[in-house]
């Protein structure tokens, strides 16, 4: 046994003459030798006698007084005690060296409040308390006024003990998640046995909540604390009422730990019905995963078992056109999600799955996001980059869900594998002498797909001919083991290989860029259609011819392209010095032959020169007796992966981009380092159009007019328009006429126009305010730190700078209808189909409130969109949450107030009303 700082203190303190200095601390010596220690160190280590087993170490802020004759040490101020795992600081500490026995309690200041209350710390374990009594033999203890942390969870108790085996037995305990030293709520109990990182098993309980005894309670309490961060145990689940399926309890089951990286999440929900009507069940399995610096992900399954219609009848004469009438009894839902931690050279496997029946959402989801979702996509994924190899592979599975419509496409398997560019002299290892075909590189893709759909696409062919047999609508087959034949005849597979050659990037009269390049790319389908004529029906037969049939396409081209750059100067004095003008005109050139020469790739029904070679009557006539429009029909059409090219296309085409900037003086610059700074005024101002001098109609291509720019760094503006050139008839057909030959000339047609406007309101970023403001909060009560500080008087004033963002964006967009319909009983169309408004935000009116919104406005329907207000609230120990939705068919509340801890997740008030419960 050893000490601290320490000094001999007599039984009557002398009294200190003023201007003295405090005397010198001194060695204590140990109580039971007669030899003194010596030296100036002020911890000395004793070889252990008697018993104690270990060093004792102790000290005090005034002094330590020492009874050699009774054996005691008392420390006075602060005082500390460290024996072994054992840590104890108080306002006094006695040592009894005869008993074994620790006494601590805190110490009363001048105004007869006590401070620096025992705080005790054995082990893992920390108490504070009013009186401590410890018995460093035995490792018993009796706390008076204790207050302990277990997990989660903190419990306050008038007396506590301590047997050896770490276990506490409280008399008049209370157990609570509130970390404050007098809790908001707790449970309230006359006797209670902990097992530290195990369970807290009490008698008799009931709940206390803000200090009113409620009668919750029942006859024993037992509340799990576990050491580690994950257990096993039951979920309780929540009940209600459900119009649609009658009362019902929801959410309950288990949850278990299978190892320190696997949890699983077991849950039902039964419904009573009505009478003799079963409302049915639910299940859900929620599995997540994770191993550190390699992956986690989650795998969750539900599946839901309902009556086909609402079991429970309104007693009201409402004709709520948003209640659902008719439901689908079988649904289920899979979503899984797989991410890796990313490795140098490693391959990457992911996953994202999102898939199940098209209803489910729709009759189980409380989720807006799932509920008004159309589609859904899902992908699993392998990839890698081959290490010293220019040469990466991809496997990849996709689904597409449409929930509106039930269709499901399914790309299984989805292969890739790709060279990067490689030059030409490089790969080969020839030397090179800077000649201008060594910039030539090759690349290499490869491509194959096999397709599954559960949709049969309409069968049509070109000018309206007659179709014999096929469906004259898309069909959607159910996917169900019953239809796997049909299913699998609807599969599309196809090969796809595509090289590319770069020519290289010349620079032509020191400004021009040159970058001449060609492709080649070929698809291998394994069927193709054949088209014959049946005279008897006066229709087209389409049969499907199976094997292996090859479909190439090559295409070359080259660009030519500058930027050109023009500035005005104000003067360096002016507080707007310069706007620059950057022009950016790009021309290219694109060939590719005429593929619809190639009965290979398409089939000629006319041929007026030799008719013994058309596949069709060159006579043919409609229902109204006028002769069909010759047209090509496609081997491949619908299929899946590249198809043939089309006509010959030699083609000119030119883009014009613009870009205007301006230098203006940085007023907020004062130390010289910035005295200007770049705005921009137009961030794209861009033109596009082309010309084909191969095609036998309509060669010049319609002018796409683009604008991007920003209003004061909020507004952010994007307009896109397309030009046409040509002529229409009263159908609203093109005509291949351009627009300036006509009587009343002019030079283009708006066919199509969109404007996206967008502002983004911060109230943290007003002109000479910080992003973030500093908000003041109360001081923390935490009790196993000792008492909280003194309170800020300025806490409770009401700061009237609530912070708030609001995001609003309107859409609209513009058609042209076409030319005005003078027939009785049709209408035109609209100019602007759709004009919308949205926005969302959040407004946080206290440091422990805020609000989420989410809403829009349709100006063509003049109806309100899906409206959402969540909103939080803190209750420091407690929170309360919910959710609105004032209008629509999914129009409802969710409210729920409960405690913060996991460990008492089920404590807990819900009201709601939704859809599923009207």
């Amino acid at each position: 046994m050893g000490l601290a700082q320490a000094q001999q203190r007599p039984a009557t303190p002398p009294t200190r003459p003023a201007g003295q200095p405090a005397a010198t601390p001194t060695i204590a010596a140990r109580p039971d030798t007669a030899r003194a220690a010596t030296g100036d160190s002020l911890r000395v280590g004793v070889k252990p006698k008697g018993d104690i087993e270990t060093t004792v170490k102790y000290q005090a802020k005034d002094s330590i007084r020492f009874n050699v004759q009774e054996k005691k040490a008392v420390l006075y101020n602060k005082a500390s005690v460290n024996y072994g795992e054992m840590d104890l600081k108080a306002g006094v500490i006695t040592v009894d060296y005869n008993q074994n026995v620790l006494t601590a309690e805190g110490l009363a200041d001048s105004t007869g409040k006590v401070r620096d209350k025992p705080v005790f710390k054995d082990g893992a374990e920390t108490y504070q308390a009013g009186r401590i009594a410890y018995n460093f033999k035995s490792r018993k203890g009796k706390i008076a006024e204790a207050i302990t942390q277990q997990g989660e969870g903190y419990i306050h108790a008038e007396v506590v003990k301590k047997n050896e085996l770490n276990e506490i037995y409280g008399l008049h305990g209370r157990y609570t998640t509130c970390n404050l030293e007098h809790p908001h709520f707790f449970i309230n109990a006359s006797k209670m046995k902990v097992v530290p990182r195990k369970q807290v098993v009490t008698g008799p309980f009931n709940l206390v909540i803000g200090d009113i005894p409620t009668p919750l309670g029942f006859l024993f309490g037992y509340f799990p604390t576990p050491g580690k961060s994950r257990a096993s145990g039951l979920i309780i689940p929540t009940f209600g009422q459900a119009l649609d399926r009658g009362f019902y309890l929801t959410n309950g089951g288990y949850y278990f730990v299978v190892n320190e990286h696997i949890g699983l999440r077991v849950t039902g929900s039964v419904y009573s019905g009505n009478a003799d009507s079963f409302g049915g069940w639910g299940v859900n399995s929620d599995l997540t995963y994770r191993k550190r610096y390699s992956y986690e992900g989650r795998l969750e399954f539900n599946y839901s078992r309902r009556p086909a219609g609402l079991i429970l009848r309104s007693g009201d004469l409402s004709a709520n056109a948003n209640l659902r009438k008719n439901f689908k009894p079988r649904t289920f839902w899979l979503t899984w999600s797989h991410n890796p931690t990313p490795r140098p050279g490693g391959g990457r496997f992911a996953a994202s799955v999102r898939t199940g029946s098209p209803e489910f959402n729709q009759q189980n989801s409380l989720d807006v996001r799932n509920y008004l979702t159309p589609a859904f996509n899902s992908s699993i994924s392998y990839s890698k980059q081959l290490r010293n190899l220019p040469i990466n592979y991809s496997l990849q599975a996709t689904q597409d869900l449409n929930t509106i419509t039930g269709t499901v496409n399914l790309t299984l398997p989805d292969v890739s594998l790709a060279v990067q560019r490689q030059n030409i002299y490089q790969l080969l290892g020839m030397p090179t002498r800077g000649r201008f075909y060594e910039q030539f590189s090759v690349d290499y893709q490869f491509t194959g797909q096999n397709r599954l759909s559960n949709t049969e696409a309409a069968r049509s062919l070109p000018s309206g001919l007659p179709l014999l047999g096929g469906n004259a609508a898309s069909r959607t087959v159910p996917v169900q083991l019953s239809n796997l034949g049909p299913l699998l005849r609807n599969y599309q597979t196809s090969l796809q290989h595509r090289f590319g050659l770069s020519l290289g990037n010349y620079t032509l009269l020191r400004h021009l860029s040159f970058a001449p390049s060609a492709s080649y790319g070929e698809s291998w389908f394994v069927k193709r259609l054949n088209y014959r004529y049946v005279p008897e029906a006066q229709a087209i037969r389409v049969d499907t011819a199976r094997g292996l049939f090859r479909v190439g396409n090559f295409s070359g081209g080259a660009a030519l392209s500058t930027n050109l750059y023009g500035t005005v100067n104000f003067g360096k004095t002016k507080r707007i010095q310069a706007i620059r003008h950057r022009l950016a005109p790009s021309l290219s050139y694109s060939y590719s032959p005429n593929y619809l020469a190639n009965s290979n790739y398409y089939q000629q029904p006319y041929n007026p020169l030799d008719p013994t070679q058309s596949l069709l009557p060159v006579d043919l006539r409609n229902s109204a007796g006028a002769l069909f429009t010759p047209s090509q029909f496609s081997r491949y059409q619908g299929f899946a992966g590249t198809g043939p090219g089309g006509g010959q296309v030699s083609q000119v085409s030119f883009s014009l981009q613009n870009q205007v900037e301006m230098k203006v003086r940085n007023d907020k610059d004062t130390t010289g380092t910035e005295p200007t700074k770049k705005v921009s005024l137009i961030d794209g101002f861009d033109l596009s159009s082309g010309y084909n001098f191969a095609a036998t109609a309509f060669r010049l291509a319609p002018l796409n007019v683009s604008l991007r720019t920003q209003v004061a760094q909020k507004l952010s503006v994007l307009v896109a328009s397309t030009l046409n050139f040509y002529q229409r008839d009263s159908a609203g057909a093109l005509i291949n006429k351009y627009l300036f030959e006509q009587d009343s000339r002019r030079l283009a047609r708006l066919d199509q126009a969109s404007v996206q406007l967008s502002y983004q309101f911060d109230s943290n970023r007003r002109p000479g305010q910080p992003v973030n403001r500093n908000q003041r909060t109360a001081p923390v009560n935490d009790p196993v730190l000792g008492n909280p500080n003194q309170p800020d008087s300025y806490v409770d004033y009401l700061d009237f700078t609530i912070p708030w963002t609001l995001n609003a964006s309107l859409g609209a967009l513009y058609s042209d209808p076409g030319p005005r319909v003078a027939r009785a009983g049709t209408t035109r169309n609209r100019s602007w189909p759709t004009v919308a408004m949205n926005v969302s935000g959040e407004i946080k009116l206290t440091d422990k409130m805020r609000l989420t919104y989410t809403s829009g406005y349709d100006f063509v329907s003049r109806k309100v969109t899906v409206t959402s207000i969540n909103f939080f609230r803190d209750l420091h120990c407690w929170q309360i949450t919910g959710s609105w939705i004032p209008t629509g068919q999914i129009q409802g509340f969710n409210v729920t107030i409960g405690a913060k801890s996991a460990l008492l997740q089920d404590l807990k008030l819900n009201r709601n009303r939704t859809f599923l419960n009207r």
